[in-house]
């Protein structure tokens, strides 16, 4: 394999938890399932006596992050009968509901983690948490699909898509700053 086909491979595995990881955003947005709008750690306090992980991880957000995964898994699935999707993929994504959970869930999951951790450094939502607001997702992502996928996922392959969705993820917010979907750059 060459160098071309890891970046894409690495990039076109991993877009279902990028997809993931924007659901909650977008459903915020749009004000979808309002009912769901409830903080995941349903507004519990660490042993500090602030936030567990804070009102911005919603149920809502993980419904549709989990569902934004599932998608994008399937969409890929209909795309592998093309040979030069086949060629990018590390799987067949035939079990794209399990592949897509896995993705979905734990994508986010990277990213509650990560927000636990800002909260015990007194780092507000949203603001900058260099290089964990890049990588929460890719993290969490991979190690919720590993125990399933191990077989097909190579060192090189995850970190190709930490580096690469490192600098990915700071290009996309950019984009999205300057055209008033995010408050923040990051």
């Amino acid at each position: 394999m060459n160098l071309t086909q890891l970046i894409l491979q690495s990039v076109y595995f991993i877009v279902p938890a990028y997809f993931a990881n924007m659901a909650p955003v977008i459903a915020k947005r749009l004000k979808i399932f309002e009912r769901a709008n409830k903080p995941v750690d349903f507004n519990a306090k660490a042993f500090d006596g602030r936030p567990l992980f804070g009102k911005n991880k919603t149920v809502r957000g993980f419904i549709f992050g989990v569902a934004a995964g599932i998608v994008l898994v399937f969409l890929q699935r209909i795309l592998y009968a093309f040979e030069s999707f086949r060629w990018i993929s590390i799987t067949d994504y035939s079990s794209f509901l399990l592949l897509g959970t896995l993705m979905g869930f734990g994508a986010l999951s990277g990213d509650v983690i990560k927000s636990f951790f800002k909260r015990r450094f007194n780092i507000k939502p949203g603001k900058k948490f260099i290089p964990f607001d890049q990588t929460d997702f890719v993290i969490g992502a991979y190690l919720f699909v590993f125990p399933f996928y191990s077989s097909m996922i190579s060192w090189e392959l995850f970190f190709s898509s930490l580096i690469v969705s490192f600098f990915l993820h700071i290009l996309v917010n950019h984009v999205a700053y300057y055209l008033n979907i995010r408050k923040e750059k990051w």
